[in-house]
C-alpha cells in the first residue's frame, strides 16, 4: 500500500504573454491543496488553513490533523452561504495531506461541502478525468508514487482539447507522504514525470 497522496494540476495562461496560473499551494509541511475558481479566494483559505496549522503547531505542538483542517475550512466557507450581503466563497479545493490516520485526498466545494475521496478530479472538463480515475481505481493501491504521479498525468490528459498536449510549463505535481513533506514540482522538475 502507498503512503502518500499527489495532486497534477494543469495550469492556465490568461493569454500567450502572461505566466502561468500556479493551481496548487503549500498550506504546512504535512498539507497542500489544490484550486479551481477563483483565485483570490483560494488564497484567503489557503492563509487561513496556514493559520490554523500554525496555531496547531503553537498551541498542540503536532500538526494539525488533514481531517481536522477540513472541518474548519467547511465551517468558514459556510457562513457566507446564509448571509445576505456577502458571497460564498468561489473555488473549490482538494486538500491532500498525510497524519496518524495515513494520506488523505478532501475536496471541497463552494456550497462547504466536503468530501473524503480516494481520488477526485476537480475543475473545467474534471468528467472525463473522473471517468479515468473510477475506472483505475482498483490499481492505485497496488501501484508506486511514480506510477501514482502517472495515472494523475493520464487522468489530466484525458481533460485536454486535441491540439493542446501537457508541457513542463503548465504541468504542476504536488506530492505528501509517509516521511516526506509536501513539495510542489514546477516546471523542469516536472520534466522526468512527463517522459514516463
Amino acid at each position: 500500500m502507498i503512503d502518500a497522496s499527489c495532486f497534477v494540476s494543469l495550469q492556465r495562461a490568461q493569454s500567450e504573454l502572461a505566466a502561468h496560473q500556479k493551481k496548487i499551494l503549500h498550506v504546512d509541511n504535512h498539507i497542500g491543496i489544490s484550486i479551481a475558481g477563483l483565485t483570490a479566494d483560494a488564497r484567503l483559505l489557503c492563509n487561513f488553513m496556514r493559520q490554523e496549522c500554525l496555531d496547531s503547531r503553537f498551541v498542540f505542538d503536532r500538526p494539525l490533523p488533514t481531517s481536522r483542517l477540513v472541518s474548519l475550512v467547511g465551517s468558514k466557507t459556510q457562513i457566507p452561504t446564509q448571509r445576505y450581503g456577502r458571497r460564498p466563497y468561489g473555488v473549490g479545493l482538494l486538500i491532500a495531506g498525510f497524519d496518524d490516520m495515513g494520506p488523505h485526498i478532501f475536496q471541497t466545494c463552494p456550497s462547504a461541502n466536503y468530501f473524503d475521496c480516494k481520488a477526485m478530479s476537480i475543475g473545467a472538463r474534471s468528467q472525463s478525468a473522473r471517468t479515468y480515475l473510477e475506472r483505475c481505481m482498483d490499481k492505485f493501491s497496488d501501484c508506486e508514487l511514480n506510477e501514482l504521479v502517472q495515472h494523475g498525468l493520464r487522468a489530466l490528459r484525458e481533460t485536454l482539447p486535441t491540439e493542446q498536449d501537457l508541457t513542463t510549463k503548465n504541468v504542476s505535481i504536488g506530492i505528501v507522504g509517509k516521511d516526506k513533506e509536501f513539495i510542489i514540482y514546477d516546471d523542469d522538475q516536472v520534466a522526468p514525470f512527463l517522459v514516463g
